[in-house]
């Protein structure tokens, strides 16, 4: 780039990583486009991102501002805000529970013995899945087991009436107070449905009913889809376990062919992680001049793989365009979801070969290798073929010397083993150390990366300050990855938690950052919090717990889903970075606050700022304890001989 030419903005303010500044200049001299300068550039709609742009019919649109209160057919600030947040919710429940039919049609495919050399990984979780179904296990070998598990969750998408099965897993309480108030889902499409029904011109238009459709729609991803998704794939692929890795762009290799795996299904990236060892690719691999083959992820794909196979992450969403920036990938597979389209532009700029795997998703003209459900060996070797001949088109090469060691894998069957051992595995010590008050309570960052935020900035802090007032942190999705980039993963960090906070995790082993897996993961958070209530001393039900969920940076409407199941689902949930996508209607913010919280004992609030983010998590955390009479730590005392004699047993 010639000196007198502008930078368009400054690309060390956009990020906390230094390796987004890096490869950001790089795209400035290249003149190559990327998500951080197309949201420099282009200023968001204020209506629309409130809320107040109403565009379901040729009347209008209609933009609620000013004076204008009502549009065209008469829909209030309150209809119009309400109705575009169900639709959000719906599009985010139809993504993560296509993700678990999907998962449901792979288990069913491989059990019925139509997938070339696929197994099932874990058989004690597929008995365990069963007896939630209500199947019996008796005799049954594990193929004939997963056939009846998958047919069961396959019945949960199309089913018209009744309950979905997996609402029997939430507290009695929970589940009585969603069949008097209407919101139990009967079937996961059904709902999806009948959520795009009530939004249409002129059919629902009273915001709180459709509100309460929202929740009635996410319940059905957050205890139906997407949990499906998690068990089924802890089945197929085996149930995350504690695993070492590092994070950051410096995973990848100068001297290998690298394949980076980026979207949501694990599926293809399996088989993948598989074709690349085998002795015929790395062969190939030598005989052009490459030392191996270096897999990592973007996203999802990277949770879910690191979580099982310890597969580095690269990084999170907002890497992936960066990634390419070091002329060090091969090849760049994608299937579904937080996919830019912006990396074809990125790729044609170097070798890196562009490879679409989903049917349902072609990313701008990709080159696309659809995999055959029944094949996908097939499809990954061609795929692993295909970038190793690509390393011969290499020319420089530029990777930051950035990455940081991490654990991950801390299934919710793995934190009850850690807390209790093989024997007497429970929350126990958990509940008990949160009613001492040396842990003060819990707390769950989860979710996306977005560009209108300085990227890792509110996540990295917000993490930071939670672990430091003793509240211990689980964390998901873009979230999990971002605090892995920044060294938030490793029981060093222990060095800046509380002290009570640090001393307990010293003692167990693990880090005060919990890295618990993918977005649709989040479902395990429910199990989590369901097993907290279950256990004893923190009230019986997921309202009342001393646990608040954020999302500091999120961007997706998947987020507003998972946001909108946990509030229904008695948890206090904080959205910060962007700004609330009903600002437009005060009655609508308001009542996702107040009303959901006196109907289902959960909220929904958006706080711009992490450090406003952090003071509410603590007071809410300490309303509950407060709640709980549990917020005076009580005086611990060591009985001397005389007063042991005055107990009476």
């Amino acid at each position: 780039m010639s000196d007198d030419k502008k930078r368009t903005f400054d690309p060390d303010v956009v990020s906390i990583d230094p390796t987004a500044a890096e490869m950001l200049k790089i795209a400035e001299d290249c003149e190559i486009s990327t998500v951080f300068q197309r949201a420099d550039s282009i200023k968001p709609c204020s209506t629309g991102a409130g809320g107040g742009c109403c565009k379901l019919c040729a009347m209008g649109p209609c933009r609620l501002i000013g004076k204008h209160d009502r549009g065209v057919c008469g829909a209030d600030r309150e209809t119009v805000a309400a109705r575009n947040f169900l639709r959000q919710v719906a599009a985010g429940a139809a993504a993560h529970s296509d993700h678990g039919r999907d998962v449901a049609l792979t288990l069913r495919a491989i059990a019925s013995g139509e997938v070339e050399d696929g197994t099932i990984a874990d058989t004690v979780k597929l008995a365990k899945v069963a007896g939630y179904m209500g199947i019996d296990v008796a005799g049954k070998d594990a193929n004939t087991l997963a056939v009846e598990v998958a047919d069961c969750a396959l019945a949960q998408f199309g089913q018209q009436t009744g309950e979905l099965v997996y609402i029997g897993r939430a507290p009695e309480k929970r589940q009585e107070l969603w069949r008097s108030l209407g919101v139990v889902p009967r079937g996961i499409d059904r709902e999806v449905v009948e959520a795009m029904h009530r939004t249409h011109a002129g059919t629902d238009q009273n915001y709180k009913t459709l509100l309460d459709g929202a929740i009635k729609c996410s319940l059905a991803s957050g205890w139906g889809g997407s949990m499906l998704a998690t068990d089924l794939q802890d089945i197929l692929y085996g149930t995350p376990t504690p695993v070492r890795s590092s994070a950051n762009l410096g995973v990848l290799s100068e001297d290998k062919v690298n394949i980076l795996i980026h979207g949501h299904e694990p599926l293809l990236a399996s088989m993948i992680l598989d074709a690349t060892s085998e002795p015929e690719m790395l062969e190939l691999a030598k005989s052009l001049g490459a030392t191996g083959i270096n897999v990592a992820g973007i996203c999802c794909t990277a949770n879910e793989s690191l979580m099982r196979k310890g597969v580095p992450p690269a990084g999170n969403m907002l890497h992936q365009e960066l990634a390419i920036l070091t002329g060090a990938v091969e090849a760049m597979v994608v299937d579904v979801q937080c996919i830019f389209q912006g990396l074809t532009e990125v790729a044609d700029h170097f070798h890196t070969k562009l490879i679409s795997s989903s049917p349902k998703a072609c990313v701008g003209d990709s080159e696309q290798i659809v995999v055959d459900e029944h094949r996908p060996r097939e499809a990954a070797r061609q795929i692993v073929r295909s970038a190793v001949e690509n390393f011969a088109n290499r020319k420089e090469v530029h990777i930051p010397n950035v990455s940081e060691p991490l654990v991950a894998g801390f299934s919710h069957e793995y934190i009850r083993y850690m807390l209790g051992g093989t024997m007497r595995a429970s929350l126990t010590p958990l509940n008990e150390n949160i009613v001492n008050g040396r842990i003060r309570g819990v707390a769950a960052v989860v979710g996306c990366s977005s560009p209108r935020s300085v990227q890792d900035y509110a996540v990295v802090n917000v993490v930071r300050e939670l672990i430091a007032n003793n509240v211990l942190v689980v964390v998901t999705g873009c979230a999990a990855i971002t605090s892995g980039k920044h060294g938030l993963l490793t029981p060093e960090t222990m060095a800046f938690a509380g002290e009570s906070l640090a001393e307990i995790c010293e003692t167990i082993g693990i880090p005060p950052v919990l890295h618990m897996g993918s977005c649709v993961d989040n479902s395990r958070i429910l199990t989590v919090l369901t097993d907290m209530a279950a256990t004893g001393g923190l009230g019986d039900d997921i309202a009342g717990l001393p646990a608040v969920a954020l999302s500091p940076e999120w961007f997706s409407e998947k987020a507003l889903e998972i946001a909108t199941y946990a509030a229904g689902s008695g948890a206090h949930v904080i959205f910060g970075g962007v700004g609330s996508p009903v600002a437009n209607s005060e009655v609508v913010s308001t009542y996702m606050i107040d009303g959901w919280t006196e109907r289902y004992g959960g909220s929904l609030r958006f706080i711009k700022e992490p450090q406003d983010m952090v003071v509410a998590t603590l007071d809410l955390i300490d309303n509950a304890r407060k709640a709980l009479k549990i917020d005076v730590a009580a005086e611990r005392v060591l009985f001397d001989m005389d007063m042991r004699r005055e107990l009476s047993v």
